[in-house]
């Protein structure tokens, strides 16, 4: 069945935003994490002549404007399940957030890609069903969750399905640190064991259940035990020049909590106060070790991704 254009003129563009976002948050490997101020955007219409894609922002050069885009890929997976697919489309990739960051930009163009495809076609699959069929595209919800909902989440994928909860957060200010080292999610994750000692496991489960609480009432002088991990930060924190030093330096400059932000290379830290200082300290440590870098004092994003 095709939606043909002029069916539905309410639906003949749709915008949609969608919140970066940083996973993990130091020990909640591939389950944790929060969606943040700062945004992409796309524009979906059902005009034109067959696919097209333009992109414009971060990374325009190396984002590709065919079927591969990651942004068609998952309006593709929509179409096929309510079995409509307008007879044109037309995409316009408007980014804020960059590409290979470790700032979810790839759960930005699933979740932007499924929203656009689900308002072209009549909204029929509900939010749970997209974070579900987003959750198993991305191959876990930590991104992808507070993408949709915004906040701090926390999710389970099981079986195709997301157990979780959405967390609200009282009023954050983090620094995100950007050191310009690509980092590819999968070749972060091929360097990590498939095996952990039930030490380290323990030490990371105590660990996320002290961050979630730590984070919801502001408790600060816990961030930094809270964010510890075992899992994944000792094998990718070496893989990137100045990292520890950034780290360390973060903490001197009154960091409350610092860690990898998603796979790296970005660094995030939570503080009460003192943000660009802290920033600027992470960014000395990378320029001691000759990598450049850019930094972001972000909002927690409470909204998540918005369609309009």
């Amino acid at each position: 069945m095709t939606l043909r254009a002029g069916e539905s003129p309410d639906l003949m563009q749709l915008k949609i935003t969608v919140p970066a976002t940083s996973a993990n948050l130091g020990p909640g490997f591939d389950a944790i994490g929060v969606a943040l101020t700062l945004r992409n955007r796309f524009t979906f219409s059902d005009q034109g002549d067959g696919l097209t894609i333009d992109v414009q922002g971060e990374g325009a050069e190396r984002i590709y404007r065919d079927e591969r885009n990651l942004v068609v890929v998952a309006a593709e997976r929509i179409f096929e399940i309510v079995g409509q697919r307008p007879q044109a489309l037309s995409i316009l990739i408007e980014n804020d957030v960059p590409a290979a960051s470790g700032m979810g930009s790839s759960s930005t163009a699933i979740i932007g890609g499924m929203l656009g495809a689900n308002g072209l076609t009549g909204n029929q699959l509900s939010r749970s069903q997209i974070l579900n069929l987003a959750a198993q595209l991305e191959e876990h919800p930590d991104n992808v969750m507070p993408a949709l909902l915004g906040g701090l989440a926390v999710g389970v994928l099981e079986d195709g399905i997301v157990t979780g909860e959405r967390f609200a957060l009282p009023d954050y200010k983090v620094v995100i640190v950007l050191p310009k080292h690509d980092t590819m999610t999968k070749e972060a994750r091929a360097i990590l064991p498939q095996t952990v000692s039930l030490a380290d496991a323990v030490a990371n489960i105590g660990r996320t259940a002290l961050l979630i609480q730590a984070l919801q009432l502001r408790h600060f002088d816990k961030l930094r035990t809270a964010m510890q991990d075992r899992l994944h930060q000792p094998y990718r924190i070496p893989a990137i020049p100045g990292m520890e030093a950034a780290f360390a330096a973060a903490y001197e400059a009154g960091a409350a909590g610092v860690a990898m932000s998603g796979a790296g290379p970005s660094l995030i830290a939570f503080a009460a106060n003192g943000h660009n200082a802290i920033a600027d300290a992470a960014q000395a440590a990378f320029t001691t070790a000759g990598i450049t870098s850019r930094k972001w004092i972000l909002d927690v994003d409470t909204q998540g991704a918005i369609v309009c």
